[in-house]
């Protein structure tokens, strides 16, 4: 794969693995064995790890030689990538049906340059349960690309009648908008276009385990 070449999208999970790799050894000048990656992440065992491993080399973010004790390591192009980061703001809370709560005192935070690429970026920390089943849990945060339109199936931060939701976007009957959450127990919010004002569109995502 070439240096300026596109890389493979990656999953959720697969990302979170990647940045614990990357982390391990930034920290302390080795990669982490598949077994810990396994406890860190909570794992049954070192062939979850080993999944996402193999994954993430097939899509040329890891090279693993044979017969390295602790040999996983970032694909050369990658190297040079992980080296750019951009400060987006933190914005504040983000939940369904909520205004966004202010965080007067956060900082920016240091994302991927590939999260916060051309335009305006911003960062908003997930309270609630809505979109569980696309992988967005309760305490994550979420890098936004700020835009006022969105196309089928994005996920969106939209204000409706001045409260503010985190929803996947579809345009309904007639002239109205479907915010479609991504948990089976709720129901998706069908408002007027004229209701809704989109403020931005999600290209990522941040979480912590500590």
């Amino acid at each position: 794969m070439h240096d300026d070449g596109p890389m493979v999208p990656l999953t959720v999970r697969q990302r979170e693995v990647l940045s614990f790799i990357l982390t391990y050894r930034s920290d302390r000048g080795v990669s982490p064995t598949l077994r810990e990656i396994a406890e860190h992440f909570g794992f049954a065992s070192p062939a979850g790890a080993q999944k996402h491993v193999v994954a993430l080399e097939e899509k040329g973010y890891l090279i693993r030689p044979k017969g390295r004790h602790r040999g996983l390591f970032p694909a050369q192009n990658l190297t040079g990538r992980r080296k750019r980061e951009a400060a987006v703001p933190l914005l504040g809370l983000v939940a369904a049906g909520q205004p966004i709560e202010s965080l007067p005192d956060a900082t920016p935070i240091q994302v991927p340059t590939d999260l916060a690429g051309q335009g305006e970026h911003f960062a908003l920390k997930v309270r609630g349960d809505s979109m569980i089943d696309d992988g967005i849990l309760d305490g994550d945060v979420v890098v936004v690309r700020a835009s006022s339109g969105a196309r089928e199936g994005e996920v969106v931060v939209a204000l409706i009648d001045g409260e503010v939701t985190l929803k996947r976007f579809y345009r309904g009957p007639g002239d109205s908008i479907r915010l479609q959450p991504a948990n089976a127990a709720m129901a998706p919010l069908i408002v007027p276009a004229s209701h809704v004002v989109i403020q931005g569109v999600v290209v990522g995502l941040l979480r912590r385990y500590v």
